[in-house]
């Protein structure tokens, strides 16, 4: 697991609502190459979506939405999906990398969603979905000026992370383009402006646009401090196949855990995983009633030398070991490699 990252010297003045304009945001994303279609590299701005990690999850109620309230702790990973952004005329997406071809760039892609949403919450574009990101629309809206920027963007993920997996890949895809594009378009939200629009992409990814360790409660809203968490490494196993978590859910019978009892921090991995052992994955029964590989991925992972707990993140079917350092959790990786399963540690 990564540690919390350290406060940001540049962190921009946080402000009530929307404000659009020039160089609102202090500083530039890292930079990388991004490949052309040529093969060459064009410079692009970037943004690292790592995979979100519930060391557990617990199922405490249901609103008379229908909504499951939940109580979970939320890690980060060192894998990540990556996002490249270009200023460009309208909004663009292309996808490319191992998982490429299980993803459609279309207008429902959780990242030209949360650029949409953006644009139209910033007043920079009319309505929702991908098309009233376009100069045309935005500029029918209000009049230019010198302090106006029509919203565009080239934007390409690499798409490292399985779909469908209970690691929160779009929904860390989707806080990404947040972050970058704010960046882009010099926004300068409020967090709780902007935290209010990451929830209605989805549960999860409030607690990705923050990036931290966090105990996330509610439907995903809540999001308070995480007990201190130590340097551990980790091992991520899936076995190749999605697992949808709307129908993970309506496999799930019986009560919920309730709110676990946490530690205000725990010394080193092995008192993280005895922690963790008193928790559970609500969700973990019935995911293995949907996706019974599920079970060989946790025996192996358990079975891996120097392995401390094995448990299913989210509505899996990614499963987590927690090893002692990242030297472990990196050689467990290489011994758990199979035909068609997806291994990282670190």
């Amino acid at each position: 697991m990564r540690p919390p990252p350290p406060p940001r010297p540049d962190r921009p003045r946080q402000i009530t609502g929307w404000n659009s304009g020039r160089a609102l945001l202090p500083g530039v994303a890292e930079t990388r190459g991004l490949p052309d279609a040529a093969g060459g590299n064009a410079p692009s701005a970037g943004e690292d979506a790592p995979a979100k990690l519930n060391l557990y999850l617990h199922v405490c109620g249901r609103r008379a939405d229908g909504y499951h309230l939940l109580d979970s702790l939320v890690a980060f990973a060192g894998a990540a999906d990556r996002l490249y952004a270009e200023p460009a005329e309208g909004m663009s997406l292309r996808i490319t990398g191992r998982f490429a071809g299980d993803l459609t760039a279309g207008p429902e892609n959780l990242v030209l969603r949360a650029a949409a949403a953006l644009a139209a919450a910033s007043g920079m574009a009319p309505g929702e979905g991908a098309e009233a990101a376009s100069p045309a629309r935005a500029a029918e809206r209000r009049p230019r000026s010198a302090d106006w920027m029509v919203p565009g963007a080239a934007l390409w993920l690499d798409k490292r992370l399985p779909v469908a997996s209970g690691i929160g890949g779009g929904s860390a895809d989707a806080a990404a383009a947040l972050r970058l594009l704010c960046r882009l378009w010099g926004l300068a939200p409020g967090e709780k402006a902007l935290a209010a629009l990451a929830l209605g992409l989805g549960a999860d990814v409030p607690v990705c646009l923050a990036g931290r360790p966090a105990r996330m409660g509610g439907v995903g809203e809540v999001l308070t401090p995480a007990p201190r968490l130590p340097r551990c490494g980790v091992v991520l196993v899936n076995p190749g196949l999605p697992l949808a978590t709307a129908a993970v859910f309506r496999a799930r019978h019986g009560a919920g855990s309730g709110p676990a009892l946490l530690a205000a921090g725990y010394a080193d991995a092995a008192a993280l995983a005895r922690g963790l052992a008193g928790c559970a994955n609500d969700l973990q029964a019935a995911a293995l009633g949907l996706c019974p590989a599920i079970g060989a991925v946790l025996a192996a992972i358990e079975a891996a030398p120097g392995c401390l707990l094995a448990r299913m993140s989210g509505s899996g079917a990614t499963c987590f070991g927690l090893f002692a350092d990242h030297a472990g959790a990196a050689r467990a990786a290489g011994l758990l490699a199979r035909p068609g399963w997806w291994c990282w540690g670190g």
